[in-house]
């Protein structure tokens, strides 16, 4: 089994059930009585044939996922459930394909949905106004399961994941600030009658490991989609001087998208071993260190809205905080961490979301695109005419 790195690893342990394991397929449509009245209850046959399992949430289908509420704010409390508050009326969706285990008026929670999932955990959907699903329901990802409801005259949804029926960190899958499944495999091991729980293989963009080491540095985390729902970024007014390819002279080895069963998140370019790795922007340093499976890793957080990573690196030659001109020298080419061949790992994120780095490098000519580019929060992206004549001033960039 891969070992953890001890800088990232996080640990939670939570209580499990007494009740007796008892087999059931996975494609479950009926439930016993306690499973449809219980919230808290041990999941039959989870653990029948290992105490371990892991999840790879890095390489799970964009159709596969969906925030509860995705207008709505959410703060992690601390009995590790999440008070996700919206406004009246708005829909509750199901997180993950999965099928209802449970779905009534709790005497202390008010109307429940607990769905049952493949991948081994249970989410909880509690505080609704109503709910729209039936014990046995198969439910897709993103389906409308409950209309949310609140208590004490405010608006919110109860929200919580468990793993054999414990409570966990719900911080360990997904970001309550960015509302995105956090690109992590995580793995849960029985002990005894607990369930211990590893992010074995973290995410670098992850709230709490670039606010960490920033917040004192003054480094702002800045939202793209603060005054709205999409972003445009007008490549043409980039300036010459002002861009660079990450790695010239290098040809893909890699793209972006599904890759052996996992979902690649950046593009692998290839040169020579120590070759100088560049910085595709001006931005800053938000973290420079060795990561996991990324090995050593750089990240820079832009002022246009992006976010660049620069990974598998021989040598980092930067620090956090430090301030970087595009064509900079960031890093040298290596293969550090999981990788096979000397190469350099590139990424292109805004608020932590990959999107394919193709729609801002023609890989091919090891050019800047110049047509805008208008990215969604819901991870959308789509590519405008190329700009003639005078050119539109980005909303990111205001005259002074």
């Amino acid at each position: 089994m891969k070992k953890s790195n001890p800088f990232t690893t996080i640990r939670y342990v939570l209580p499990a059930c007494l009740s007796a394991l008892v087999f059931v397929a996975v494609a479950q449509t009926e439930f016993t009585a306690l499973e449809q009245q219980k919230i808290n209850i041990e999941t039959p046959g989870l653990f029948a044939s290992s105490d371990v399992f892991t999840v790879e949430f890095g390489s799970m289908p964009s159709a596969n996922y969906s925030f509860p509420l995705p207008v709505g704010t959410a703060t992690v409390k601390s009995d590790l459930s999440m008070e996700i508050t919206t406004k009246k009326g708005d829909a509750v969706k199901a997180m993950f394909p999965g099928t209802v285990r449970m779905s009534w008026l709790h005497p202390r929670y008010g109307y429940v949905v607990v769905l049952r999932h493949d991948n081994g955990l249970e989410t909880v959907y509690a505080r609704n106004a109503q709910n729209l699903v039936k014990v046995g329901d198969h439910v897709r990802a993103g389906q409308t399961i409950a209309i949310v409801g609140g208590e004490d005259g405010r608006v919110f949804c109860d929200f919580s994941v468990m793993v054999n029926g414990g409570r966990i960190n719900p911080e360990i899958m997904i970001s309550p600030k960015s509302h995105r499944l956090l690109s992590q495999t995580v793995e849960f091991r029985k002990r005894g009658f607990n369930v211990e729980v590893t992010v074995v293989d973290p995410d670098p963009w992850s709230d709490k490991n670039l606010a960490k080491k920033n917040t004192d540095r003054g480094i702002e985390a800045t939202d793209p989609f603060a005054g709205g729902s999409k972003f445009t970024l007008y490549l043409d007014n980039i300036s010459d001087e002002d861009w660079c390819y990450p790695l010239p002279g290098a040809k893909v080895i890699s793209p972006f998208g599904q890759r052996g069963g996992r979902r690649h998140t950046g593009v692998d370019l290839k040169t020579r071993p120590n070759d100088p790795i560049l910085a595709a922007f001006g931005g800053v340093v938000v973290m420079s260190q060795r990561y996991s499976g990324y090995g050593n890793c750089v990240i820079l957080k832009h002022a246009n809205g992006l976010q660049t990573l620069y990974s598998h690196n021989s040598k980092n030659l930067v620090k956090v905080g430090d301030r970087v001109r595009a064509g900079q020298k960031l890093a040298l080419t290596g293969r550090t961490g999981r990788a096979t061949t000397e190469h350099l790992h590139f990424e292109v994120r805004i608020n932590g979301r990959p999107y394919n780095p193709n729609i801002i490098f023609d890989h091919a000519t090891r050019q800047l695109r110049r047509e805008p580019v208008t990215f969604t929060k819901s991870g959308g992206v789509s590519a405008g005419k190329r700009l003639s004549g005078k050119k539109k001033i980005s909303p990111k960039k205001k005259k002074r």
